[in-house]
């Protein structure tokens, strides 16, 4: 009789342990197969900005419209991209609005890259934190890491922008005898450096269109305010560890801003009327692609 209830009080306890790894079991499997739709959206997700971005790298001009063309074929692609959201938004709300926020930071940061680059093109201002907030579905959440990473990237996408630019606008001005020019004097079309005023005799003053040479300033502006964060290496968030890394590209990338805008400005001068510096011999575009 003894035998028989040891054999059923272990028959219990083996079920019931059974029972709680049948539980975890499938709690793993839901985990897993939530973990791989959010990786999945993600590298779609960026997919699909790198194109936004390529399109927008065809322009010219900032502070425009875009060409009904680009606009339409990339609202196509941002409605695609808010469906993939909108399709993960209950694997990545709740409680686990943390669980997989490492997954899906890098499509959302690649998403503000490609959002805040249409938004500097069409108002030369920069995007906020609650801007983009709201062109993503609720439930969707934007940290301040994926915010700062992203307009971090955005750098290197002005730089690649501000070069072809600055490529194709390079102008030379002849002097006027009526004319004289200030210092950073800004008008219309041109942006003139100059310290004196010149004589009909004098040579040409290279010069920036007003375009370009707001370009250049918009991005020193960037890199001086983010020099200006100051985040110890040892954080606690993985994102942040990119951080100093990310803050070496940009600070290179508006070098070779700077770069190509001396070329026009300091050299400009030894060249003839309309030229323009020379960025496709192999070492300037591998300066470029060296990105």
């Amino acid at each position: 009789m003894t035998t028989i209830t040891t054999n059923v009080d272990s028959n219990s306890r083996s079920s019931a342990i059974q029972a709680i790894f049948r539980t975890f079991c499938s709690d793993l499997d839901d985990h897993h197969d939530r973990r791989e739709r959010v990786v999945k959206a993600s590298r779609d997700i960026t997919a699909l900005s790198k194109k936004i971005i390529f399109s927008l790298q065809r322009l010219r001009m900032v502070n425009v419209p875009v060409p009904p063309s680009i606009a339409k074929e990339n609202q196509s692609r941002f409605d695609q991209i808010t469906a993939l959201f909108q399709s993960i938004v209950p694997d990545i709300s709740g409680l686990n609005a943390w669980r997989y926020q490492r997954q899906i930071s890098w499509g959302i940061q690649e998403f503000i890259e490609a959002l805040s680059f249409l938004h500097y093109i069409q108002t030369q201002t920069l995007i906020s934190p609650a801007e983009v907030a709201a062109q993503l579905p609720p439930g969707v959440m934007v940290t301040e890491e994926d915010y700062l990473m992203g307009i971090l990237d955005l750098t290197g996408e002005m730089m690649r922008f501000a070069v072809t630019v600055l490529s194709t606008g390079g102008q030379i001005e002849k002097p006027n005898s009526t004319s004289t020019t200030t210092a950073a004097t800004y008008t219309t079309n041109t942006i003139n450096i100059d310290s004196t005023s010149e004589s009909p005799k004098s040579p040409p003053r290279p010069q920036l269109q007003a375009t370009q040479g707001q370009l250049v300033i918009d991005l020193r502006s960037m890199r001086a305010n983010v020099e200006l964060l100051k985040v110890p290496r040892q954080h606690g968030s993985y994102m942040m560890r990119e951080l100093h890394k990310k803050v070496d590209v940009m600070q290179s990338s508006v070098e070779k801003v700077e770069r190509a805008a001396y070329g026009i400005l300091v050299r400009g001068s030894e060249r003839p009327t309309g030229w323009t510096p020379d960025l496709s011999s192999a070492a300037a575009i591998t300066e470029v692609e060296s990105y």
